[in-house]
């Protein structure tokens, strides 16, 4: 049965064949993320995550822009009466919300797009980054300005950027609060492919649509194992492949291969 999806406050989730579309719609602030949006991101990645009818996830921004973070003003805006967080607030309240979401981005066995034009600031820029492709616009701005703003990253910035762009790189960028064009992005492995403002969100929904088409078992494992690598040792990881076969070697879909091969013809994958 085909999981529900549901369009909140700033956020629109729609489904186009296999691929569900999520659209951060609050362009007025840059469509940065606030609890409403936050939850209905997780929410719906979580349904996405058992749903056997879907075979790709498109994330991208309405208007100009990407994200531009998290509304850390509007969530702190207080009325008359208000009663002040807790000492302790922002540690109870992560693990449900960035620390959440990033997960799922990176642990959920379908790929993932990213459409990036104008900002991805902060966890804006970490969406991008725990996506398996990325489109940006050469002119896009990535931007950490978590220490520019007093307190340190969030939304796994320091395990996730040393890996993908080296620690000298992601001191500049944490430390110094560097900004990157869509084209450094891509040039430092943050972005899979710059291109032109106008054609990114073709170029990504090609792309998603190319990998929903895909052996979709056998997707959701490769990735598995890339982001296990690197916490695995040589013994370990080569194990976690055997088993990865095993599985995928039972789907329809390499059965559809093997005889796509056999007839000297391209596959048609079911997502099975």
């Amino acid at each position: 049965m085909t999981a529900r999806y549901e369009s909140v406050d700033g956020l629109r989730a729609e489904v186009d064949g296999a691929v569900l579309r999520l659209t951060l719609d609050r362009p007025a602030h840059r469509n940065a993320l606030d609890d409403v949006s936050m939850a209905g991101l997780i929410g719906n990645l979580e349904a996405a995550s058992t749903d056997d009818a879907l075979r790709a996830v498109l994330l991208c921004g309405a208007g100009q822009d990407f994200c531009s973070g998290f509304d850390i003003v509007g969530r702190n805006a207080r009325t008359p009466g208000d009663v002040k967080p807790r000492t302790g607030s922002i540690q109870r309240r992560l693990p449900t919300q960035a620390n959440r979401l990033i997960p799922l981005l990176l642990e959920l066995q379908l790929p993932v797009v990213c459409a990036v034009r104008g900002w991805a600031v902060g966890i804006g820029a970490q969406l991008a980054l725990a996506a398996d492709f990325t489109v940006t616009a050469h002119e896009a701005v990535y931007w950490y300005p978590f220490l520019r703003r007093g307190f340190t990253p969030d939304s796994a910035a320091t395990w996730l950027l040393p890996r993908v762009v080296g620690p000298v790189r992601a001191r500049r960028l944490l430390m110094l609060s560097r900004r990157l064009s869509g084209t450094e992005a891509a040039e430092w492995g943050i972005a899979h492919l710059a291109v032109d403002d106008a054609e990114v969100l073709k170029t990504a929904a090609e792309l998603a649509a190319e990998l929903a088409a895909g052996p979709t078992v056998a997707l959701g494992l490769t990735k598995a194992l890339l982001n296990a690598a690197p916490d695995n040792d040589l013994r370990r990881h080569l194990a976690d492949e055997a088993y990865a076969m095993e599985l995928s070697s039972r789907s329809p879909d390499f059965r559809e291969g093997m005889r796509s091969f056999v007839e000297r013809r391209s596959p048609d994958f079911g997502g099975r």
